[in-house]
C-alpha cells in the first residue's frame, strides 16, 4: 500500500449559521481567521445540512448519505453496523483517523449486548483514534475542571447557572469558566498537540468544536464583546399568532419549546421571548462565534508555521444551524432554513485550486458532499453508498453539467420516549417526517400525515407565506411533489446497486 501524503483537516463547528461570517458580510460577527482561511479557499454560500439535530447531521456527513438511507432520525437513533462511515473510508485509504469533539452515535444493537454502557449516552463512532473526545456526559472535560479546582456540578450543563445577583440588564451573565479553560480552548488545545506531534507524518483529523452551541454564555472578555442593542432584529411573522397559524408543526413547536433550550436558567417558553431577550443570546451566539474564530486562529497559525498548510486540506462546515428567534424560535428544529443552512469553506492547497481562491460559489451545495469531496482529493474511489458528490470539480471551477439545482434536507419530529409530537398532531409516530427541497423560486416541504407547505421565495424570501392550498400554486406544489418523488426514487439505498452477477462472476462495484 502506498503511503499516504497528503493532511486532511475536518473541522465541524457546531450549529453555526450559514449567514454568520463577516467574509459574507455579516453586519455583526467578527470573524477575521475564518475569513482569512475563505480568503484562500473557496466558500459555498447555498451549503446546506441533511438533518437536525447533531446525530442525523453527522450520520449524513460521516456516511454522504442522506436521513432516508442511513435512518439515524434523532440523536438516540442506533446507526446501522454495516453503514461505512469517514473513518473506515480513511483506515482503507492509508490514514489512522483522529477524533477530537464527539460523532453523537449510538451502536447497533443487533452486535452491541444490550448491556453495553453505549445504550445509556451518546458515544463516538467506532474506528476513530479518540484523541479528545467531548461526547455523553463530557466526563472528560469535567474532570479537567474539577483538577483545576473548580467546583464542579455533577451534569455538565449546570455549569452554566449564572452567579447569585447577576446583573443582566445590559447581557447574559458570563461563563464561570475562564477562557483559558473553555471548552474550546480545551479542544484546540488537544488539536495543536496533535498537528505538532504529527508534523512529519501524513494525519486526518476531525476536529470538532461544541462551541456556539447553548447554553449561550461566553467566557470574559468575549461576553461583552457585542452590543444587545446593536443586533439585527428577528425575522418573523408580525405577531405569535400569525406565525402558529403557517402549519401545524410550526404552532406546536412554538407551543413547547422551551427557552431554556438557548439560556439554562431561562424559564417559560421560547415563543415567549421577548426582542430584548433575543438581542442578549444574539450577543452571546456571536461572542461564542469570535471564541472559536480565535481558537481556529492558532490552528491555522500552526499550520503556517510548520510548513503543513501546504500540504494539508482544510474543510470547515457545521452540522446544523440556530434559529436564533427567527420565527420566535430557539435551537435547530422544523424546516426553516436558519436550522439548516450553514457555513462550508474548502481550502484545497494544491496549484490546481489557485484560479478559485477567494472566490464565493452560490451553487447548491450539501454535507453529504464533504466525505465525497476528501476521498476524491485523496484519489480514492466513490463508492455508490454516497449520495453526495465531490465538489473538486467546482474547486478547479469547472461546474458539472449534472449538479443540483436545488437542496434537500430531511427532519424527523418525533419523540422517541413519549411519542407526544405524533399524538398532539393526531399522526403515526412512524409519520412524523418532513422532507424539504428548495431552489431558486420555491421551498416546498412535505409531510407524511399533514399538510404540505409551499413558500414563493422571490415573492416571500423570509417564508412567512405558506401558499400551498392557493389555487394558482396547485400546479407548483404538485411540480415540487412530483421533485421531491423523483429525489427519493433516484436516491434510494444504492450501496450494492453498483453490483451484478455475470458468467465472469461479480462485476461492478459497491
Amino acid at each position: 500500500m502506498a503511503r499516504p501524503e497528503m493532511n486532511v483537516l475536518l473541522i465541524v463547528v457546531d450549529q453555526w449559521r450559514g449567514d454568520t461570517l463577516g467574509a459574507l458580510g455579516h453586519p455583526c460577527v467578527r470573524t477575521p481567521n475564518i475569513d482569512r482561511l475563505a480568503a484562500e479557499g473557496v466558500t459555498f454560500t447555498r451549503h446546506y445540512a441533511q438533518s437536525s439535530p447533531c446525530g442525523p447531521s453527522r450520520a449524513s456527513m460521516l456516511t454522504g448519505q442522506y436521513l432516508m438511507n442511513h435512518r439515524v432520525i434523532t440523536n438516540d437513533t442506533p446507526t446501522a453496523a454495516h453503514r461505512k462511515t469517514m473513518a473506515r473510508f480513511m483506515r482503507e485509504a492509508g490514514y489512522e483517523p483522529a477524533l477530537i469533539g464527539y460523532t453523537t452515535t449510538v451502536p447497533d444493537p443487533r452486535v452491541a449486548h444490550s448491556n453495553d454502557p453505549r445504550f445509556t449516552t451518546n458515544t463516538i463512532a467506532e474506528g476513530w483514534n479518540i484523541v479528545r473526545d467531548f461526547e455523553g456526559e463530557r466526563e472528560h472535560y469535567m474532570a479537567y475542571l474539577s483538577g483545576l479546582g473548580y467546583d464542579i456540578p455533577k451534569k455538565y450543563v449546570d455549569i452554566f447557572q449564572p452567579p447569585h445577583g447577576a446583573d443582566e440588564s445590559l447581557r447574559l451573565a458570563p461563563s464561570p469558566i475562564k477562557k483559558e479553560h473553555s471548552e474550546t480552548a480545551w479542544s484546540i488545545d488537544a488539536a495543536l498537540d496533535y498537528i505538532r506531534i504529527r508534523a512529519d507524518e501524513p494525519w486526518c483529523l476531525h476536529l470538532g468544536t461544541y462551541r456556539p452551541h447553548p447554553p449561550f454564555m461566553a467566557p470574559t472578555p468575549y461576553d461583552a464583546m457585542y452590543d444587545p442593542a446593536a443586533m439585527p432584529a428577528p425575522l418573523r411573522a408580525p405577531n405569535l399568532a400569525a406565525e402558529k397559524r403557517v402549519h401545524p408543526l410550526t404552532h406546536l413547536l412554538l407551543e413547547h419549546v422551551k427557552a431554556s433550550n438557548a439560556v439554562r436558567h431561562w424559564s417559560g417558553l421560547a415563543s415567549a421571548i421577548d426582542l430584548e431577550g433575543i438581542a442578549k443570546i444574539r450577543a452571546a451566539y456571536y461572542a461564542l462565534c469570535t471564541e472559536v474564530d480565535d481558537h481556529l486562529g492558532r490552528v491555522f497559525e500552526l499550520l503556517r508555521a510548520t510548513g503543513q498548510d501546504e500540504r494539508t486540506l482544510v474543510i470547515l462546515t457545521s452540522d446544523h444551524g440556530e434559529q436564533l428567534g427567527d420565527h420566535f424560535m430557539v435551537s435547530k428544529r422544523g424546516y426553516f432554513p436558519q436550522s439548516y443552512h450553514i457555513p462550508l469553506i474548502v481550502r484545497d492547497p494544491r496549484a490546481a485550486a489557485n484560479g478559485t481562491r477567494g472566490r464565493k460559489f452560490a451553487h447548491f451545495t450539501e454535507n453529504v458532499d464533504v466525505l465525497p469531496t476528501i476521498l476524491d482529493w485523496l484519489g480514492e474511489p466513490l463508492p455508490h453508498q454516497f449520495d453526495g458528490h465531490t465538489l473538486m470539480p467546482l474547486l478547479r471551477g469547472e461546474v458539472p453539467g449534472r449538479w443540483r439545482k436545488a437542496a434537500r434536507y430531511e427532519y424527523d419530529f418525533r419523540d422517541m420516549a413519549s411519542r407526544k409530537a405524533a399524538a398532539a398532531l393526531g399522526i403515526d409516530p412512524d409519520a412524523t417526517s418532513l422532507a424539504c427541497v428548495l431552489d431558486d423560486d420555491y421551498a416546498y416541504i412535505h409531510f407524511a400525515e399533514l399538510p404540505p407547505l409551499l413558500f414563493d421565495l422571490k415573492a416571500d424570501p423570509h417564508w412567512l407565506n405558506n401558499v400551498a392550498e392557493e389555487a394558482r400554486y396547485q400546479p407548483v406544489a404538485l411540480k415540487y411533489a412530483r421533485q421531491m418523488l423523483d429525489w427519493r426514487l433516484a436516491y434510494a439505498d444504492r450501496t450494492l446497486t453498483g453490483l451484478a452477477i455475470s458468467s465472469d462472476g461479480l462485476r461492478g462495484h459497491a
